[in-house]
């Protein structure tokens, strides 16, 4: 047992750190391209923040591990809508505007609801698989078309060796995550069977795990005043994960969900949990401190259903 949990610890810690590596290189390419800040942290960064996600569902339909990666991308999208927003918006409340809410908001609960919709069956198909990516490639496609006109970044390129120093650690930290969601989902699923403990709570804990690169970024862009950013982070990992993310674990394998009912009903939660954040956002114009405060309380219930 002592094995599976350092495996898994190991696993967590090569995701977490490769995924933020791959990140901050790809924001300085991007950055270097002049592209929108919202633009950067919606697509570029939550995608890129969420490859411990995407690689952990891929492995986990290689494996049949569904309720864990199912439970783990649950627990991740819960943990940064409550958790990461509440932590951020205490250090400097986030202000966006609430035509961006409005996308990014009605684009996370769209997401959860098709996630909702595809494990009520106990099964997620490949086509179903599918379905998820393509609703999120028209997400994305529907995002940049909308940036297209923004405002560009300053430009930061340092010359040609920082790109290139960038797409090296891109390629460095693609392969950190590899390796770490093959040790997390092989030696999770073992230790759970060892203690008894059903594979989607263990998914909803690490989960938790892999958001704090998302949480990093936002809590670093908010203290830099990119506001942008850290909102395009929170919310369009949110969108990637149970869409892109899950969709891609089950295209490869399918994913079968044994826990239907627990797992429902953390889904269900996490639904109605973004719509208050959401309308929080919107109605407010911001999320303040006492609003965080909030957030931050409503992440408690996750483990008690």
């Amino acid at each position: 047992m002592a094995w599976h949990l350092a495996g898994a610890v190991v696993g967590l810690a090569l995701l977490i750190y490769g995924g933020e590596r791959a990140v901050a290189a790809a924001v300085t390419i991007a950055t270097a391209f002049g592209l929108p800040t919202l633009l950067v942290g919606g697509t570029l960064v939550a995608v890129g923040s969420s490859i411990p996600e995407i690689t952990t569902a891929v492995y986990a339909g290689l494996y049949g591990a569904g309720d864990f990666v199912v439970g783990h991308i649950i627990g991740s999208v819960t943990s940064q809508i409550t958790l990461g927003v509440g932590v951020v918006a205490l250090l400097s409340p986030l202000r966006l505007e609430r035509a961006k809410v409005r996308f990014y908001g009605a684009g996370v609960i769209l997401a959860m609801s098709l996630l909702l919709i595809a494990i009520r069956s106990g099964t997620v198909t490949r086509v179903e698989g599918g379905g998820l990516v393509a609703a999120y490639l028209c997400f994305l496609g529907i995002r940049i078309r909308t940036d297209g006109h923004a405002t560009l970044v300053e430009r930061h390129a340092d010359g040609d060796r920082s790109v290139r120093r960038a797409a090296a650690w891109i390629a460095v930290g693609f392969a950190l995550v590899a390796a770490g969601g093959h040790l997390l989902v092989v030696h999770s699923t073992a230790l759970a069977v060892s203690l008894g403990v059903p594979d989607y709570l263990l998914g909803l804990v690490t989960g938790l795990g892999t958001t704090l690169p998302e949480i990093a970024i936002a809590a670093l862009a908010i203290r830099r005043d990119e506001a942008d950013i850290a909102v395009g982070t929170l919310f369009g990992s949110n969108v990637t994960d149970p869409l892109f993310s899950l969709g891609a674990g089950a295209a490869v394998g399918g994913l079968a969900v044994d826990r239907v009912a627990p797992t429902v009903a953390s889904t269900v939660y996490a639904i109605a949990v973004s719509i208050v954040v959401v309308a929080l956002f919107y109605l407010n114009g911001e999320i303040n401190r006492r609003a965080a405060v909030g957030c931050i309380a409503m992440y408690v219930p996750t483990f008690l259903l």
